[in-house]
């Protein structure tokens, strides 16, 4: 995934790869939009640091959501769109997951993290290890299964809305 010419011009991944070069494990810039892959294990003094550093402050988590890759090694990502408000820069970071596997939450750093990895749960069953309230939040708690998954059996899903039908 190494772009280097594009990624490695961008300020942000300089000032990470020199603070943290064992926790990025891949840098892209396409159509200027940068992507770092990041280890799991990471990603809280990542974020940390993007959020605090005066020369970076990412300060708005403005997307956390997830890609099923089904049939590829690790299964998920776990995507955070980031933004610094005062630079107008923007930053895109992946952390791969593999099936059954939590991500840390950073829900510490941004407390808007907090929905945003509860949809992710509730939609694609990925965990993140000391989220305060990892509970579904857009299907109900009897729900079976992760709607956003690949594999998740659409036909077998139930027709609540063909439930009560006209002359019920």
């Amino acid at each position: 995934m190494d772009n280097v010419k594009g990624a490695e011009e961008n300020r942000t991944v300089s000032k990470l790869r020199e603070r943290f070069p064992e926790a990025t494990l891949s840098a892209r810039s396409f159509r200027n939009e940068t992507t770092l892959l990041v280890r799991p294990g990471d990603i809280i003094r990542i974020c940390r640091h993007l959020k605090e550093d005066p020369g970076l402050l990412y300060d708005f988590l403005s997307d956390l959501t997830a890609v099923d890759r089904l049939g590829d090694h690790p299964r998920f990502e776990v995507v955070y769109h980031l933004y610094s408000l005062q630079y107008k820069w923007r930053i895109r970071l992946k952390v791969p997951v593999e099936e059954g596997e939590a991500v840390p939450s950073v829900t510490a750093v941004w407390s808007a993290a907090n929905w945003h990895e509860r949809e992710v749960f509730d939609m694609f069953g990925i965990g993140f290890d000391g989220h305060p309230d990892l509970r579904r939040i857009l299907m109900p708690e009897e729900w079976e299964g992760f709607p956003l998954r690949k594999d998740y059996p659409v036909q077998a899903s139930p027709k609540w809305w063909e439930e009560g039908a006209a002359g019920d």
